[in-house]
Parts: structure tokens; C-alpha cells; sequence
């Protein structure tokens, strides 16, 4: 992104035109609305520009055309020098009436280096994001919470600075005409404040991580089990978290509509937490996902970890996008490339949306689910309400293991046994009761180890396990 830099000196007062991703170096709050925008679109070779177009169209910016250039990417301006040159010719000649008129943004279709996005913003004179700006301009726009807000000023920040870094050495060997030492200088304390606002916002991340984990520790040790959502985004996470908890959740037809973790109570039973994050993408760099590690733990740092996948999309678009998920799953919950440790730590793979998919493309989608080494997954449709119910009971199975039978002991002194019913209801997750005769009660109820044997021993023995 092109801004302008004033930056006072003892000898002049330099104004230098920076490259910054999302809008903004060491300037304040950047952009957050660009609805109405218009674009160019640089692609190189043949390659598939549908998911980068929906990106584009989640922001309210229109492509107004898409220029392709065969072959590989130039390492120093991903177009070739010539073909740069023509569409900056054409950018500055415009006239009225010009379908370009209105172009203010050049889109590269890639995770472009800081040399070639410094040469295609020299070339075009407008601002310029590639993939990782992109991105970080829809964080930028999502990001409502103070956490969200840091995590997505961290990563931006980041990807600012490696430009920054790439016009000082261009300054420095003299490849930037015009620039000279003062240049240099003043570039060099761009950095410092960048690197001290990064220092500073990392130490508010710390901070904000240890009060996550202690909340995770506070509720492990009450007893209570936590289900992370994870998949890519757009997966249906929100739908689904929202119609399991019955809470309040953003949920829009949008990629990354959710930013921060939202954790919620299974409607069924109090004892157990859905935690729904942020939704994965392919090919995000590390150093960026990094920024969103806070938020990513809370979800992936579970008991039992649901993998959702849009039952909708089609078969390459499923493979690529369910491989992508699993490459995070693997590298940031399982800790390593080993797909068979899945078995050992909790986790379920689920299809979504297959109210918009015929029996036989649900059975093709689950073939493919199993070649990834996840057990026969579930199919659900959360608007229709289709396979919630056998899906919450699986989910509590592979939790819980089968349900546990308790005797509730009748007395006429002391607490009532609907007192102890209500501990019950409290600590698990009652499928069924049956009164007896004698004022007992038998319950059938998922309950983790944890919580039963804390239950058993505060019921003064009128809570027996059958």
C-alpha cells in the first residue's frame, strides 16, 4: 500500500512513499471498509483464481479485469518488466470513461515477495496487496475485539516490516534513484517504530495467553471438557457452534466472519464447552498464523478437537481444502506429521451442509475423508436440522465411552433426592431416569471420570455407580 511518510530531520523533512500491507506504518488504526472499490488482478500462468475472487468479493471490491502473463513468476516484479511497464502506461494515460478510471488497488495473485511488491507499486503508482495483504485487510476489517485487533496488528505489522527492510536496501545500494543517506536514516527509524510497537503489543499477547490458559486450566480442574471447532473457512464453524450452544455468535456466508474464540456450554449438558476460532486457509505463511496463535490454542487445545469440511464444494476443491486442514491439524494439534496418532487424541471429522449434496456425492465426500485416516465421518445439515441428534451422541461416546447408570438413594432425612438429581444434572449429561418404587431414582448419564468420582463422594453415599 502506497502512503506517505513525513518524517522530520535535522536537515530537510523527507517525504518517502511506503509500500505497508493493510494501510498504515506505525500510523494509527488502518482502513476498514472498502466496499466500492475497484482492482486490477496480476496472474501468473493458469492458475485457479476462484478462491482469491471470493476473497476479493467478502471485501465489497470489484476486479474490474484480470491480466494474465504465462509462464513463471519474475523473482524481481512477478510480471516480466514489459508487460509492468504497459499496464503502468495504461494506469497513467486513463482518460473518462476509461474502464480503469476508477482503479485505485493492484491484486497479486500470490504470497509475493517484498521485492516484487515494491516493483509493482513503483510501476502502477496505486496501492498494491498480494495475497498476505489481502488477508490481512479482511482481518483488519473482522477484527471487533481487543484481542482480534492485536493479533491482526501484530501480523500486519510483520509483513509491513519485511517491506520496509527491502526499500532500505534498495535505498542502500543505490537502486532507488533520488533517496540517498537521509533516506536510509529515515527508513531505519520507520523500522525502530515498528519494532517497538510490535515489542509492546507482544507483551499485551503474552499477557492475554496466560490469562487464556488459566481459564483453560480453571475449567479442566471443575471438571468440565472442552470440543474444539476447526476447519477451513467458511466451513459452517459459526452455524454449528451457534445451534449446539444456543449462544450468540457472528455467523454470515463470509470468510473469516470470526477472528476470536468464542466458547459456549453444550446445550445438553453444562460440562461440557464448544470453542469455536478462527478458520484455517491455504497457504497462509506461519510467521502470520503465528499472530493468531492465542486464539488458535483455545480451540485446538482441547479434549476432543471436530473437524468440519463443506460437503458442498467440489471434489478438487474438498481435497484441497481438507488436506489444507490437515496440514495445521497436524503441525499445530497433533505436533507432528503422523496421522495415525488420531486415534490417541479425540477427534471426529464432520461434513457439512449436505442438505445441498445427493446421497451418493455424501458417500464419495466420506471416501475421501477416510483416505486423510479419519474415521467414517458424520454428514449434518444444521438449517434441517439432519444428523445433530446422532452427532451429539457420537460426541459424547468418543468423550465419555459408554454412559454411566447411577442409583439415587431415597431418604427421608437429609437432602431430597431431587437435591441430588440437580448435582447430577450439574456434573454430566442425563440421557434417561426411572423413578423407582421405593423413591430411588436410576440414571443413565454421560459423565467424564473426573466429575463421577467428585459426584460419588459428595453424596454422603446416596449416589451409587450400578
Amino acid at each position: 500500500m502506497r502512503l506517505t511518510l513525513s518524517i522530520s530531520m535535522a536537515k530537510q523533512e523527507p517525504n518517502f512513499e511506503v509500500l505497508a500491507g493493510a494501510g498504515g506504518v506505525a500510523l494509527g488504526e488502518a482502513r476498514t471498509n472498502h466496499e466500492g472499490r475497484q482492482a486490477l488482478l496480476l496472474v501468473r500462468g493458469t492458475e485457479d483464481t476462484t478462491e482469491f475472487i471470493s476473497l476479493v468479493q467478502t471485501m465489497g471490491i470489484t476486479i474490474v479485469e484480470s491480466i494474465y502473463q504465462l509462464g513463471d513468476q519474475d523473482a524481481k516484479g512477478y510480471f516480466g518488466k514489459g508487460r509492468l511497464q504497459d499496464i503502468s502506461d495504461e494506469l497513467r494515460l486513463r482518460v473518462d470513461g476509461h474502464p480503469w478510471q476508477k482503479i485505485d488497488l493492484v491484486l497479486i495473485h500470490t504470497n509475493a515477495t517484498p521485492r516484487q511488491l515494491v516493483a509493482v507499486s513503483d510501476a502502477t503508482n496505486v496501492e498494491v496487496w498480494d495475497r498476505v495483504r489481502l488477508l490481512l485487510s479482511l482481518f483488519t476489517a473482522h477484527a471487533n475485539s481487543l484481542e482480534a485487533r492485536t493479533q491482526v496488528r501484530i501480523a500486519r505489522l510483520q509483513s509491513d516490516r519485511t517491506v520496509l527492510r527491502e526499500l532500505a536496501n534498495q535505498t542502500t545500494t543505490g537502486e532507488r534513484a533520488g533517496y540517498g543517506g537521509g533516506g536510509v536514516t529515515a527508513l531505519q527509524a520507520v523500522i525502530a517504530n515498528v519494532n517497538r510497537e510490535l515489542t509492546s503489543l507482544r507483551k499485551r499477547q503474552r499477557k492475554h495467553s496466560k490469562a487464556q490458559a488459566e481459564r483453560r486450566r480453571q475449567r479442566t480442574r471443575s471438571g468440565a471438557v472442552t470440543i474444539g471447532i476447526a476447519g477451513y473457512t467458511n466451513a459452517g464453524k459459526s452455524s454449528f457452534f451457534l445451534k449446539m450452544s444456543g449462544k450468540e455468535v457472528l455467523v454470515e456466508d463470509k470468510l473469516f466472519s470470526t477472528l476470536e474464540t468464542t466458547v459456549g456450554r453444550l446445550a445438553a449438558s453444562p460440562r461440557v464447552l464448544l470453542a469455536d476460532t478462527i478458520g484455517f486457509i491455504d497457504n497462509l505463511p506461519n510467521a502470520t498464523l503465528d499472530a493468531f496463535r492465542a486464539t488458535l490454542s483455545e480451540a485446538l487445545e482441547c479434549d476432543m478437537l471436530m473437524v468440519l469440511v463443506d460437503a458442498t464444494d467440489s471434489e478438487d476443491e474438498f481435497r484441497r481444502k481438507i488436506s489444507a486442514t490437515q496440514r495445521e491439524i497436524n503441525s499445530r494439534y497433533l505436533g507432528e506429521e503422523d496421522v495415525d496418532i488420531l486415534d490417541e487424541r479425540k477427534i471426529m471429522c464432520v461434513l457439512t451442509k449436505i442438505e445441498g449434496i445427493s446421497e451418493t456425492e455424501l458417500m464419495e465426500k466420506q471416501a475421501i475423508v477416510r483416505e486423510h485416516g479419519y474415521a467414517q465421518p458424520l454428514g449434518i445439515s444444521v438449517h434441517e436440522n439432519i444428523g445433530l441428534a446422532e452427532l451429539q451422541d457420537a460426541m459424547l461416546t468418543q468423550l465419555f465411552g459408554s454412559p454411566t447408570s447411577l442409583q439415587l438413594t431415597y431418604s427421608e432425612v437429609g437432602r431430597s433426592i431431587e437435591g441430588y438429581l440437580s448435582d447430577v444434572y450439574d456434573s454430566g449429561m442425563i440421557i434417561d431416569k426411572h423413578p423407582q418404587e421405593n423413591g430411588d431414582m436410576i440414571v443413565e448419564v454421560w459423565i467424564n471420570q473426573q466429575s463421577l468420582a467428585r459426584l460419588v463422594s459428595n453424596s454422603d453415599g446416596r449416589i451409587e455407580v450400578k
